[in-house]
């Protein structure tokens, strides 16, 4: 299989790291859905990263979808998803708060980077900023529970989510989500990225 987009995306580096935790097999490409885009339309016409070819040359989009298949094919001692039903429902309710931090992050970075200064509604920026630090702030709490892995003795997809997702806006927006403002997501995060499976796929 073949995994396409660039590692600053946290949505594909959530897939690399993923796969690699459930030992599945693919081939990284490297393309940018900005400065590669024609290369990149020939392989997915969305130009959506992370794009997935698998081996049969199905091509997949959206994160989320493409875990849903690494859950298929990993064995069941290197799934990343709790099998207790409780568990699974705050799993999932973790995995939300960091998507959503994701997403708040690229919306203010596309406005500030894409649009025009004089063309910026500042009103959608702070909703947007507001968006960012209630997910944060949720995802914080959950975290601070505990100064292990969340559900295991090994990261599970609510680790490597959040994780990846609080390395992004650390990177990306420094000037609104600090470290010391989030302990526990700033342990959780250093304790991630010292592992194999997230320096194999570093964001930077």
């Amino acid at each position: 299989m073949k995994l396409i987009g660039m590692l600053d995306s946290p949505y594909v580096r959530r897939v690399a790291i993923s796969f690699h935790l459930q030992g599945i097999s693919f081939d990284h490409q490297p393309l940018s859905v900005f400065s590669a885009y024609d290369s990149f339309a020939t392989i997915n016409p969305v130009v959506k990263a992370p794009t997935l070819v698998t081996d049969d040359g199905t091509v997949l989009m959206d994160s989320g979808l493409i875990l849903e298949l690494g859950e298929r094919l990993a064995p069941p001692h290197l799934k990343l998803m709790p099998c207790d039903m409780e568990a699974y429902l705050r799993s999932q309710r973790i995995i939300s708060f960091a998507l959503a931090a994701c997403e708040k992050t690229v919306q203010i970075v596309y406005e500030r980077n894409l649009r025009p200064p004089e063309k910026q509604y500042q009103p959608w920026v702070d909703r947007v900023h507001a968006q960012l630090i209630a997910a944060y702030r949720l995802l914080e709490a959950e975290v601070s529970q505990t100064s292990a892995w969340l559900f295991d003795e090994r990261p599970l997809q609510a680790d490597v989510s959040s994780a990846v997702a609080f390395r992004f806006s650390l990177h990306m927006l420094p000037e609104i989500i600090e470290a010391k403002a989030y302990p526990a997501l700033d342990a959780l995060s250093a304790r991630a990225e010292a592992t194999e499976g997230f320096s194999a796929f570093s964001f930077a």
